[in-house]
């Protein structure tokens, strides 16, 4: 649900030029194909467009881009002649810069039409000319040094090894377990419990509401690990090895708990059945007519001092029956210095929005592009002065803007790199999956009773139960009888009309257990650990902490208001108003978290990691970013040009793109010897080799004439020494 138009908006002077390209851009992620990691990269992408385009002007600032290399690509700059009006050309080297960039990444959206529309009126709208394309800033046209801008950072996509030319698909994924067909009972075609499977549905709509055509998505970006990052660095990466294929891990969170077919009652078997069984505990709480009231308000929720480090802590946080974590709440507001007014509703109602609020269904500007919003919220606020860290002075709203969003993309890039390089090496199942084939093969908890397995579900008294005769759900002739049983949300097949009905909570058969979702779409196409929404949104708190310098939202609370029965998309609800409140960013950030558990989507053990590594990605994007505002960073190859866990490393080739010249290709050899360079083009064709004679360990240089000749398109540069290899792409340009 679109934060935009959902939080109540303050009155607003004029915005700046660049919060209106990223309202425009929020605008096209929203009709967008569901896609986080592409629109954390867009997001990221954007964010540098708009930096590189003030900072162009700015005696202090260094560029991200602009005149750097980064990630193997040069972008030249040979400096602008000083405007007669500073903030006239800024404002016009973004517009150009943003235009041409989101025009090129929404020219394939299923709403390209609408986007690219909105995108041409933004021009007009600002009085420039939309068909001027010229690159050449060498006459001071701020209009073409936007172009240029616009135009590197799409070159750089081109290579940054995001496979955009290949519309971001996988190239050496494979998933282990066959598809399953969600609308039939219990899952058989499962064959490793502990790996990702996919969804088979009748139609699959996506979180935007986009119908794909095929019944089974495949995995959304299972190698995201290999894109260019912004702050992580080498020593944050471990690569890891599966079928020929080198998926890149960065703060590595180990392996989850796993279930141990042969061992079933290990301590990583028992984690992962407690992990799962609380997934489905909690879906009881999911209930429209609840009779169980709660405070929701800051004086009760969050304030979480301390996160688990390991998973063996994990039963410790979580609270199995009633739901939620060991978070107190807070006595006072500090900003008013009242205690926070109780906000008491039916659990039902607040679990309900919390879980819809936070998944961002139809509509959604995806979950990187939700704390664009809430900045954007907070930095609406009549409250909050406009002061990096909150100090110094306060800066006008374009500076405010262009380096708020510079830390913000940064921040929810890297978490998109950490999470799917994850997702992508681990692989780990969906709690749909793994509770519903638990549940086929049977109890756990007591070799005595019918229906045991030690690999199977443990029984909970009023939760998780074996069907006994004359129960509801025995079936004729007790087919089902000794069956698993969950006290759960009843699914999507109660609810007729989204807009009058309400599954409810009841007991159903464990083996038609569906979490909180709609069922054209059921679950996320991507495995759970690490939890997205997790590690965007602490990345995302921490970075919202560290430049407005308070730790809580302005005037101590930020809200968002559910009206009754008319919130929630897939059943009627909540049944009362429901305001969600949150004291600090963090706060919001750990209630997201809480949120997927109760929409089914990912149990404890994918969340936590997820929040860890939000922290440390959120706290070094700030860090960065600070250092290019400063204008202190240190000019070197780009940080994932050296892995650490290697004994080789490439940077890249030079120039990149080329103009069919000599390309000059950088490399390093940790303990030296003789290696080989080899060039493809796009098709795996090889183009030209050398081998390199023998070298010591360190950096070294080598030239390719044959870029000469080249024609124009995408080539790959290969270096290889014994068993070790690594790419780094070129484009070519006529």
């Amino acid at each position: 649900m679109a934060l935009l138009v959902l939080f109540a908006q303050p009155a607003l002077a004029v915005p700046s030029v660049a919060r209106q390209w990223n309202e425009a851009l929020l605008s096209a992620i929203r009709v967008d194909l569901a896609r986080p990691t592409v629109q954390a990269r867009n997001l990221f992408h954007f964010s540098v467009a708009a930096y590189d385009s003030w900072a162009a002007y700015d005696q202090v600032a260094r560029p991200y881009l602009l005149g750097q290399v980064v990630g193997g690509y040069s972008c030249p700059f040979n400096g602008m002649p000083p405007p007669a009006n500073v903030q006239t050309a800024r404002n016009q080297t973004i517009s150009y810069a943003c235009y041409r960039l989101l025009r090129h990444r929404f020219q394939n959206s299923p709403a390209a039409t609408q986007s690219l529309a909105n995108f041409d009126s933004l021009m007009t709208a600002l009085g420039y000319d939309k068909d001027f394309t010229s690159t050449d800033y060498s006459t001071g046209s701020p209009a073409a040094l936007g172009n240029y801008i616009g135009q590197s950072i799409i070159d750089y996509g081109l290579q940054d090894g995001a496979n955009e030319q290949g519309l971001y698909a996988y190239q050496h994924y494979n998933p282990v377990n066959p598809p399953l067909v969600v609308a039939l009972r219990g899952d058989s075609t499962l064959v490793d419990p502990n790996r990702w499977q996919p969804l088979k549905v009748n139609v699959f709509i996506d979180q935007n509401g986009n119908v794909i055509s095929g019944n089974t998505p495949p995995f959304l970006t299972p190698e995201w690990g290999a894109v260019t990052p912004f702050a992580l660095t080498p020593g944050d990466r471990t690569i890891y090895t599966r079928d020929g294929y080198g998926y890149q891990v960065y703060h590595d969170p180990g392996p989850p708990p796993y279930l141990d077919t042969l061992n079933a009652n290990s301590s990583g078997s028992t984690l992962y059945k407690w992990g799962y069984e609380l997934v489905s505990v909690w879906s009881s709480h999911l209930k429209a007519a609840d009779t169980v009231m709660m405070d929701i308000s800051p004086g009760s929720l969050g304030n979480n001092d301390s996160l688990p480090q390991t998973a063996a802590q994990l039963p410790g946080f979580y609270n199995l029956l009633q739901g939620g974590d060991t978070g107190t709440g807070r006595p006072l507001n500090p900003r008013t210095g009242s205690p926070y007014a109780p906000q008491i509703v039916p659990r039902g109602d607040y679990t309900r929005v919390l879980a819809e609020f936070w998944a961002d269904g139809p509509t959604s500007e995806t979950p990187p592009g939700h704390w664009f919003t809430i900045l954007n919220y907070v930095s609406d606020q009549p409250s909050f002065l406009k002061r990096l860290e909150g100090q110094g002075p306060v800066l006008d709203d374009l500076q405010w803007d262009v380096k708020a969003y510079f830390a913000l993309g940064g921040a929810v890039h890297d978490a998109a790199i950490v999470a799917w390089g994850a997702k992508g090496w681990y692989d780990t199942v969906r709690p749909i999956s793994a509770i519903r084939w638990m549940a086929g093969r049977g109890q756990s908890s007591d070799p005595g009773l019918p229906h045991y397995s030690p690999a199977g579900i443990p029984l909970l008294p009023g939760y998780v139960e074996l069907v006994q005769p004359g129960d509801p759900l025995a079936g004729s002739g007790n087919a089902n009888v000794n069956k698993i049983k969950l006290y759960a949300w009843r699914g999507p097949t109660y609810i007729t009309n989204a807009a009058t009905d309400t599954a409810g909570v009841g007991w159903i058969l464990a083996e038609n257990w569906w979490p909180y979702q709609r069922p054209t779409f059921v679950t996320p196409p991507f495995a759970g650990y690490i939890s997205g929404h997790s590690t965007y949104s602490r990345a995302a708190a921490e970075v919202m902490t560290r430049i407005t310098g308070d730790e809580y939202f302005p005037g101590g609370m930020g809200t968002f208001h559910a009206s009754a029965n008319q919130f929630l998309v897939f059943e009627e609800g909540p049944s009362v108003d429901v305001t969600l409140q949150w004291a600090t960013y963090r706060d919001a950030s750990d209630q997201c978290s809480l949120s997927r558990i109760w929409g089914g989507i990912h149990p404890p053990q994918d969340d936590m990691p997820g929040r860890l590594a939000g922290k440390k990605i959120g706290i070094n994007a700030v860090n960065l970013a600070e250092a290019y505002f400063s204008g202190t960073t240190a000019v070197s190859p780009p940080p994932s040009a050296r892995p650490a866990t290697t004994a080789i490393a490439l940077e890249g080739a030079y120039p990149n793109p080329s103009t069919r010249t000599d390309l000059t290709v950088r490399f390093a050899l940790s303990v030296g010897g003789t290696a080989r360079l080899e060039l493809f083009d796009i098709a795996g064709r090889r183009v030209a080799g050398r081998d390199v004679g023998s070298v010591g360990p360190g950096w070294h240089d080598a030239t390719f004439a044959e870029g000469r000749r080249l024609a124009a398109g995408v080539y790959v540069v290969k270096l290889s020494q014994g068993s070790e290899a690594r790419t780094a792409r070129i484009v070519v340009v006529k």
